[in-house]
């Protein structure tokens, strides 16, 4: 396992079929123990993990900084809603319930809320620690097992996670953590004894997900990519929309699936916004992610640098005009120069039909584009295949509340962007995938429903 700064820091052994079979049957073993204890039980025990994670906020951020190349601060942001949303579950957990339903003749029927057994998450790269809680967490909270499968790029905090969770006292096996790449995953999806797969990744391994699970009939949750629109419109704010369209392409080095890559700009107000955008952008400080003052760690590997970059070229040939950065950076400190760093990209002249336009890039890169009327750029946003999410900055609500309205998109966001607390649903539209993390709606896809139907009376029979 590299670094993004190209050091290796550790060897990790890929898990095989063995492997994953233990996994699988010490998360069944557990499960029947969990799944059997009382939702104020379970709750105390997640309640205690959230403690451990709080307490342990800078040491995890360190180790996550250093897994993913994002800044410290950042990686702190990300273990803080980590905790809270283990928190959130722990406090459902008690308050799980069916209902009961009054049938003719003093007869009934109720419902049970039951766990589903062992479900398998497999995370992404982008947001390692975070991304295990928000699977693991409403899937512990509703009784079940887990077996986790970090990314290869980034496999080590959730390690942690897993050590976390056996001091916090959940049985031995719950959460269980298999290391390795699309073979561990494809074993995982396979396993005859995996009731159900949340997946965070690619629409290409998305889509391979869901025919594997097809063929064991196994629910999934895909939370899957995005090419996201950011609607500026010339009644905003501009300071809070210049803040909330370099929140929405520079997080986390523009890794991020719900980007709002896609700047629509309405033209009266183009040319101030671009100049601003433009200058806030150079100001980036990129370097060491582990010091305090850096907002720009690097990127993951070398290989995904080279495809950012790919990108940036294809949009010059295309007729997009690089307002600044897209190039490489080499920080001064010796110790760095093997690191993955580019300079955040801002595109001017960029038209809907661009490769950089339609495609998810996944790096620092932000496309903006000029609109006229409402009616137009409600067209232009929801013509992408993907619907993760959009935003939209308007001083005008019946407008922000209209936009967002006609926005097919899963996640929405009005005068913010990328803000996701952990109360609220999260999940796409169209290829951006189906199933939510987060909120409420999470537990409807981690346990299943048993209606029983009770009879008072005698049986009628028509034979």
């Amino acid at each position: 396992f590299k670094m993004c700064l190209g050091r290796v820091i550790c060897k990790l052994l890929c898990s095989g079929e063995k492997e994953v079979d233990l996994a699988v049957q010490s998360a069944k073993a557990a499960f029947k123990i969990w799944s059997q204890m009382s939702g104020m039980e379970r709750s105390r025990v997640l309640l205690e993990a959230a403690r451990i994670i709080r307490e342990q906020r800078d040491e995890i951020a360190t180790l996550e900084t250093i897994n993913n190349g994002k800044s410290i601060f950042e990686a702190r942001v990300d273990i803080d809603i980590s905790w809270q949303c283990l928190e959130y579950y722990a406090g459902l957990a008690g308050s799980l319930a069916g209902e009961h339903i009054q049938l003719p003749g003093g007869s009934f029927g109720y419902t049970r809320r039951e766990p589903l057994g062992v479900c398998a998450g497999i995370g992404a790269w982008n947001y390692p620690f975070q991304t295990a809680c928000w699977k693991c967490a409403p899937a512990l909270a509703c009784g079940n097992a887990m077996v986790f499968k970090p990314s290869p790029f980034t496999p080590i905090t959730v390690v942690r996670l897993a050590e976390i969770f056996t001091e916090a006292g959940v049985p031995k096996g719950l959460f269980n953590v298999v290391q390795g790449g699309a073979a561990t995953g494809q074993l995982l999806c396979h396993h005859p004894d995996v009731a159900k797969i949340s997946f965070t990744g690619s629409v290409p391994t998305g889509s391979k997900i869901m025919e594997m699970a097809a063929k064991g009939i196994k629910p999934v949750t895909l939370e899957l990519g995005g090419k996201s629109p950011l609607i500026i419109f010339s009644d905003c704010d501009m300071e809070n929309a210049i803040n909330g369209a370099l929140m929405a392409n520079f997080l986390t080095q523009g890794e991020v699936c719900c980007n709002g890559t896609r700047v629509f700009v309405e033209r009266k107000i183009l040319d101030v916004f671009t100049k601003e955008v433009v200058k806030r952008t150079q100001k980036i400080k990129i370097g060491d992610p582990l010091l305090e003052d850096t907002r720009m760690g690097a990127l993951i590997n070398q290989p995904h640098l080279n495809r950012v970059q790919g990108f940036i070229k294809q949009a010059k040939e295309q007729g997009a005009e690089v307002l600044c950065g897209g190039d490489l950076y080499v920080p001064d400190d010796p110790k760095l120069k093997n690191g993955y760093y580019m300079r955040p990209c801002v595109l001017g002249k960029c038209k809907d039909d661009m490769t950089c336009v339609k495609e998810e890039i996944f790096g620092p890169v932000m496309s903006i584009l000029p609109f006229d009327t409402e009616e137009e750029v409600l067209e232009r946003a929801n013509n992408t295949k993907f619907g993760l999410a959009g935003g939209v900055f308007t001083r005008d609500i019946q407008k922000a509340h209209r936009v967002v309205a006609a926005l097919k998109a899963g996640m929405c966001f009005i005068n913010n962007y990328n803000v996701s607390p952990v109360e609220l649903p999260f999940g796409g539209y169209k290829a951006s995938g189906f199933g939510r993390e987060n909120g409420r709606a999470a537990i409807e896809h981690y346990t299943q429903l048993k209606t029983v139907c009770v009879e008072m009376g005698n049986v009628e029979s028509v034979f």
